[in-house]
């Protein structure tokens, strides 16, 4: 028997999740936990599972909190309303992420994934398991940003371009800009590679939303909407700005 954890708390979603598991024979849920704390102290006190289901935002803090106490070997799949967390998720031991509501599809591929590692060794090598899941990690779909007490939710593909400015990293769109809280590095390892290039070390481009590229003295990018500072392609990019185009 696979034997699974639950870490969420909100209790309606733990229920479903709970019979969501318990439609498959092979799965025995051994603990639910609903906070940070409660979590801590049951991987400290008791053997841990072989996966853990685990919404990111908890009452009273994140769960990445819980395995940076207590490291754990288990696998994970991550179950949240947000993909904000992406990357962090990837850097512990996750094979997948589930975006709420979880739909018993979704879930039962992300099993079969988990089940596919089984046989290899990897299972106890927590670097071996993130260059095994590279390749497969969803990209970013969405990112959440604060606009004073409120929460807005923007598609990536609303967005023309990202930008580093006074150290706070931007999103621009038709409406506006919004500041984020990533870094251009890390959007490159979660944003899709095919829609978005790193120009240079500030900006961050869409090629849907490319209006015209002039190429001399240097390659310049007007895109449909931009920030005031002008896009000037890095020299030592301009071969790969120019593969990636006509990818």
């Amino acid at each position: 028997m696979i034997k699974t954890v639950i870490i969420e708390d909100e209790k309606p979603a733990a229920r479903k999740l709970e019979r969501l598991i318990g439609l498959f024979a092979d799965l025995e849920l051994v603990a639910t936990l609903n906070s940070v704390e409660e979590g801590i102290e049951w991987f400290a006190n008791n053997q841990h599972p072989d996966l853990i289901f685990s919404d990111i935002v908890l009452g009273d803090g994140l769960s990445f909190d819980i395995f940076e106490k207590i490291p754990t070997r288990s696998f994970m799949i991550y179950t949240t309303a947000f993909d904000q967390y992406t990357l962090k998720a990837f850097k512990l031991n996750s094979i997948d992420y589930l975006l709420k509501p979880i739909m018993e599809e979704d879930l039962e591929k992300a099993i079969n994934k988990f089940k596919s590692f089984l046989p290899s060794e990897s299972a106890n090598n927590s670097l071996e398991i993130k260059s095994l899941i590279k390749e497969d990690r969803q990209k970013l779909s969405r990112i959440l940003v604060k606009i004073g007490y409120n929460l807005k939710i923007v598609q990536t593909d609303e967005v023309s371009c990202f930008y580093s400015e006074n150290k706070i990293v931007y999103l621009q769109t038709k409406e506006r800009n919004y500041p984020t809280d990533f870094t251009l590095d890390e959007l490159q390892e979660l944003l899709d590679e095919k829609k978005f290039f790193r120009v240079n070390r500030q900006f961050m481009i869409n090629s849907n939303f490319i209006k015209n590229i002039h190429t001399s003295p240097y390659y310049k990018v007007e895109m449909e909407f931009q920030p005031e500072e002008e896009i000037t392609v890095s020299r030592d990019r301009v071969k790969d700005f120019k593969d990636w185009l006509v990818r």
